[in-house]
């Protein structure tokens, strides 16, 4: 308990399966919480399952693609909290056609969440981590960040660009005391994965013998998100289940 003490962290799709997980358990460590999100009502839902429990949290509805909408987060996150200390970039959508089936209208929505969202988030944050001497952000990326599977062309490669521009980032504020890290899910029992019509074999091909849970990845961001992980940056923390080890 208390692993996030006085810290304020802002968690982007905070109202899906994997963020609503996050504020829960981070709540529960002492964070002070800023859930963002574009769906309003799974928002309210969440924070008032945090709220419950005796946690400190501000909602803002919140397009990560969009550069106004990040600037609003961090000023009424300062304005209501002081600071921010951690950032946790959950938020992402995705598509699973080939690159031929990929129209750019499709290619360039997925970049502008998954990609610009992140960019911009780091963007943003990065002036009042400074502040406060130090901070640190997750960026949640994908085990189709490191390998490819075929299809889903565009969602690949906007994983990928999460992992280069985290690797970036760290190294151009490690200076600054502001930790840069990605998180690598593998296949994770969340609402997005019920969309995929091959969970069966995704799971064959895992060597763990069940799915990921949002819990899983939920703890691997805590642990950057805290003091417990001062020295690292620029790291790529994969949760598999073994699926990359093969």
């Amino acid at each position: 308990m208390n692993r996030l003490h006085g810290k304020v962290v802002i968690i982007t799709g905070a109202a899906g399966g994997q963020g609503s997980a996050e504020a829960r358990v981070f709540a529960q460590e002492g964070a002070k919480l800023v859930l963002t999100d574009v769906a309003e009502e799974g928002l309210k839902r969440v924070a008032a399952g945090v709220k419950n429990h005796g946690g400190d949290v501000l909602t803002i509805v919140h397009d990560v693609s969009s550069e106004e909408g990040w600037k609003t987060v961090i000023e009424q996150t300062v304005e209501r909290f002081g600071a921010v200390h951690a950032l946790i970039n959950n938020a992402g959508i995705i598509t699973r056609e080939g690159i031929e089936e990929t129209t750019l209208e499709m290619w360039e929505k997925i970049q502008s969440v998954n990609s610009r969202g992140i960019f911009l988030g780091i963007k943003y944050v990065t002036p009042e981590m400074r502040k406060s001497g130090g901070g640190s952000i997750v960026n949640i990326s994908s085990i189709w960040g490191i390998v490819g599977s075929g299809g889903s062309a565009a969602y690949h490669a906007s994983k990928g660009a999460v992992r280069l521009l985290t690797k970036t980032a760290a190294v151009e504020y490690a200076k600054d005391r502001i930790r840069v890290n990605t998180i690598h899910p593998g296949v994770i029992k969340t609402p997005m994965l019920a969309t995929n019509k091959n969970v069966e074999k995704l799971k064959e091909q895992t060597p763990w013998p069940r799915l990921g849970r949002a819990e899983d990845i939920v703890y691997g961001a805590l642990y950057l998100a805290s003091d417990e992980s001062t020295f690292v940056t620029g790291t790529e923390l994969i949760i598999d289940g073994g699926y990359t080890a093969k």
